[in-house]
């Protein structure tokens, strides 16, 4: 695996620091830089790249409306002195954003993060992967499959709640795309609303569904499950 990066920042010293630590992982490659997003965005829509590490505040075009421009988008990496351009990066489904000065410890989850979602992407049976890929808080985040309990659906969002973690995860994403990305063999769509893990049902009494430390209710186009699932 090989993968091609790009990086455009209108600060040398910048392009430098990204130089230097792309240098030190044999699956990246920077193929070319730029001091200005015009040229690179030029590049880009007549070179194809797997990484792209883009300023956002920059005095030509902002990083975000370059990557809004590209039609065949790379992995984004987000770099930029400036917190309040956060949300954007999450609209953009960057992979990471990385806050000036970047040390190389952020860097590097930066980069695993891209380089597991690269494998993920580009398995042949993703549904038997042993992780889940979504975008929540403005980055990519890896989830393991195995720690779903169950998946809410609340419109075009969905909330993973995860064992032992108080807090679910919340991405843009409708629950029909999340059951695609799930083993059909480890989940169970229960009710319009709910996807709940097999192996973590603990009972099922009056069409609810005992979890851990919660009840779901069983929809009526569902309850065929109520049957076989004991068999």
């Amino acid at each position: 695996m090989q993968l091609k990066c790009v990086a455009i920042d209108d600060e040398p010293l910048a392009l430098q620091i990204i130089e230097k630590y792309v240098a030190g992982y044999p699956a990246l490659t920077l193929v070319n830089t730029f001091e200005d997003a015009i040229s690179g965005g030029e590049y880009l829509k007549m070179n194809k790249v797997d990484v792209l590490f883009i300023d956002i505040n920059m005095p030509d075009i902002t990083g975000i409306d370059l990557v809004k421009s590209l039609t065949d988008k790379p992995m984004i990496i987000f770099t930029t002195a400036y917190k309040n351009y956060a949300y954007e990066g999450y609209e953009l489904e960057a992979v990471d954003y990385l806050l000036k000065p970047i040390n190389n410890l952020r860097f590097d989850t930066a980069v695993q993060k891209a380089i597991g979602y690269y494998q993920y992407k580009h398995t042949d049976t993703p549904n038997e992967s042993d992780f889940l890929y979504v975008h929540s808080e403005y980055r990519l985040i890896k989830i393991n499959i195995k720690d779903i309990e169950y998946i809410e659906s609340m419109q075009d969002y969905i909330k993973i709640h995860m064992l032992g973690v108080a807090k679910p995860i919340l991405t843009l994403m409708p629950l029909k795309s999340a059951i695609e990305k799930l083993p059909a063999s480890k989940f169970i769509r229960i009710h319009r609303s709910f996807v709940v893990a097999r192996d973590l049902i603990r009972s099922i009494h009056n069409r609810k569904v005992k979890l851990t430390d919660v009840e779901l209710p069983v929809g009526t186009n569902y309850t065929d499950f109520i049957k076989n699932w004991h068999k």
